[in-house]
């Protein structure tokens, strides 16, 4: 009986001590709520897209740091089309055009990227800049990011057709520069495109 009333208070002081040392821990693990797949790491809010001429995955997409502001270059190479002579007109018939919230290059579009490639091979003193564009509909954020994408989608089609990838430089304008001011269908549809501009370096430099 006198060891039954010393037990007692020492299995309750156990308990206790027990209670407050996993409060001083905390939980180190989150059962998830049904439906999710893992437990909530932080402030989780739903992420809905804006309706428009948009890609997910924000700035960034495809470089690994994203642009700060309209028209930055995105490439490895040394050379700076600033420095170079630059020739829109040489190849504006060769515009590749993008479906909506789209960087895949059509199959439509293909044989501009083989005249492109071809003009490359016939000139080796020959650069190219490719700016990526897109319509006004979404963010500017996340147009600059689709526009990337683009630019870059060319790049890779290129280089696939054997072209140096060291030759050629993109930047993103978004939607900042439309080649067609109009709001609708048809405005649009010219807005979402790759450009080529032919670049040679500038003499002495």
């Amino acid at each position: 009986m006198k060891l039954n009333k010393l037990i007692l208070p020492l299995m309750i002081a156990l308990v206790a001590m027990l209670a407050t040392t996993g409060c001083k821990k905390g939980f180190t693990k989150v059962t998830p709520l049904p439906g999710q797949t893992s437990a909530p790491t932080g402030d989780q809010s739903p992420t809905t897209l804006p309706p428009g001429d948009v890609l997910p995955g924000g700035p960034g997409v495809g470089t690994g740091a994203g642009p700060s502001g309209p028209g930055q270059l995105a490439t490895t190479s040394d050379w700076d089309p600033n420095n170079c002579t630059q020739d829109r007109a040489a190849l504006a018939d060769q515009t590749v055009y993008f479906a909506f919230d789209s960087a895949a290059v059509l199959s439509k579009e293909q044989n501009k990227l083989i005249i492109v490639s071809e003009k490359l091979k016939s000139d080796p003193s020959a650069k190219l800049l490719i700016e990526g564009h897109c319509d006004e509909r979404g963010t500017e954020e996340y147009n600059r990011a689709l526009g990337e994408r683009r630019a870059l989608a060319l790049r890779e089609a290129l280089a696939a057709a054997g072209i140096d990838s060291n030759n050629v430089r993109t930047i993103s304008y978004g939607k900042d520069k439309p080649a067609d001011p109009g709001h609708d269908e048809a405005a649009w549809s010219k807005n979402r495109r790759g450009e080529f501009i032919l670049c040679h370096l500038k003499t002495g430099l």
